[in-house]
């Protein structure tokens, strides 16, 4: 099972919501399934509306790995480095910021961060 913390201005406060790890939902899913108001517009990675920051509570980071979608949109608004790109592909370890569209939830305990201006995290 997997713990997914929302914190954002657009909430009173952190909202924790039990996910189940492997049914492949993403975030951007889990925050509709919750009422949380995540702003989104394509759903498809094409638009970059859904950023979030993505901080590992546990130790544990096994975040879904980057689609290559995923990757130019995040590099074209200067969010993913290519030593990010690097330390994905090769070490295993997921980079900070993620399209909530994109991110799928494993076993892990992460907090979401997003400032509900679509784009901006």
């Amino acid at each position: 099972m997997a713990l997914v913390t929302f914190s954002s201005p657009l909430l009173k406060k952190d909202v924790t919501v039990y996910a189940i790890a492997g049914d492949r939902g993403t975030i951007l899913s889990i925050a509709e399934k919750n009422g949380i108001p995540l702003p989104f517009e394509c759903r498809d990675g094409n638009c970059g509306s859904c950023l979030i920051e993505v901080e590992h509570l546990s130790g544990k980071v096994m975040g879904e790995m980057l689609t290559d979608k995923e990757k130019g949109l995040l590099k074209s608004l200067g969010k993913l480095s290519a030593a990010d790109i690097e330390r994905a592909e090769v070490s295993d370890i997921s980079p900070s910021y993620r399209l909530a569209c994109q991110y799928i939830v494993r076993d892990e305990e992460i907090r979401v961060k997003f400032s509900g201006a679509p784009g901006g995290a």
